[in-house]
């Protein structure tokens, strides 16, 4: 095999083969996702044309890309509508205060129709919310029970029960809770935001605690020998043992919690008629215009997307603060 000489040591080498093997594998990684697509594309576009429904013909790659410009359009028309309300409400305001310097000047929220991208903007806002929540109680309680057997075995049996709850079954437990218990003149969220964030937040738990405690519990003997030895009192035995060898299932389980809670958000916006990505599709559903079900699918692609952000977001989390800086993302 043919090399040269890379480095002062001479110990280094560089192999053509080698480098002709990783741009292969380079190349074969970027050509084939976009023969994939291709495929895929060309297979939609085959198969719509020979659907028909109540709304029409099912739509198309050309369908979908229409729609999702006009969405931007709207988007845009929409941006341009808000602006030129609260300019109107500060000209007003200004010639308020010219004439009268006690005014006390008031601006009123612009109550358009949310277009496309704020819905998208109210998904991720509501679901962000109920993953902290559920990733700050699963994470503490899933290293108590992998550190107690007995702790483990008294909510072992809770998290078996609750675990494949639907989230359509939580949602009107959530909705009637949120409704008697959140009571306020003023309040500083809406309910149905609430409503939406904790149900992410029940159904977000349990693959998150699940994985905690199981990473905790197979941390290994020597590991724990050390600390033993070094007498680490239990939050050093925790920052400096537990958490950095129980980081790849901790973050195993915070990834699966954000798709799933991602997947719960759209179907309880859908059910609740809550603000989101969900009450997109479900008001473009009853709609029935010729345009819903392109505008669907573009949503439907959106929330693909999404997810897929999400996940390779947690990902690049992940890698930054494990102490294995070999992940890949994959």
């Amino acid at each position: 095999m043919f090399k040269l000489a890379i480095t002062n040591d001479g110990n280094s080498t560089f192999s053509i083969a080698n480098v002709a093997g990783h741009f292969k594998k380079v190349l074969a990684d970027i050509t084939l996702p976009i023969v994939g697509l291709v495929i895929f594309l060309g297979l939609w576009s085959l198969v719509a044309k020979s659907i028909d429904t109540s709304l029409g013909q099912f739509p198309g790659p050309s369908q979908v890309l229409e729609q999702t410009y006009s969405l931007i359009d709207e988007h845009n028309v929409q941006q341009d509508k808000a602006e030129q309300f609260y300019e109107r409400q500060h000209k007003r305001n200004e010639a308020r205060l010219a004439q009268d310097p006690t005014y006390e000047a008031k601006v009123r929220p612009f109550t358009g129709a949310p277009t496309f991208f704020d819905q998208i903007w109210t998904s991720l806002y509501t679901v962000a919310v109920g993953f902290l929540i559920a990733s700050f109680i699963a994470v503490p309680l899933g290293i108590v029970c992998g550190l107690s057997k007995s702790v483990y075995s008294a909510i072992n049996p809770l998290i078996q029960l609750f675990k494949p709850v639907s989230p359509l079954a939580w949602l009107p437990l959530v909705t009637m809770v949120v409704s008697a218990a959140y009571v306020s003149d003023d309040p500083i969220f809406a309910k149905s935001f609430i409503t939406s964030a904790f149900t992410v937040s029940l159904c977000c738990l349990w693959p998150t605690l699940i994985n905690t405690a199981v990473g905790v519990s197979s941390i290994d003997k020597d590991l724990i020998n050390v600390s033993k030895v070094l007498r680490l009192n239990a939050f050093t035995h925790v920052m400096k043992i537990v958490l950095p060898s129980s980081i790849p299932l901790i973050f195993t389980g915070l990834r699966l919690s954000l798709g799933i809670g991602w997947m719960v958000l759209i179907a309880a916006e859908m059910l609740a008629q809550n603000p989101g990505l969900g009450k997109f599709v479900w008001d473009e559903f009853q709609n029935g215009s010729s345009e819903s079900l392109a505008r669907i699918m573009v949503a439907v692609l959106a929330i693909g997307m999404i997810g897929f952000v999400l996940d390779r977001l947690m990902l690049v989390l992940q890698k930054y603060v494990s102490w294995d800086k070999t992940a890949v993302l994959r």
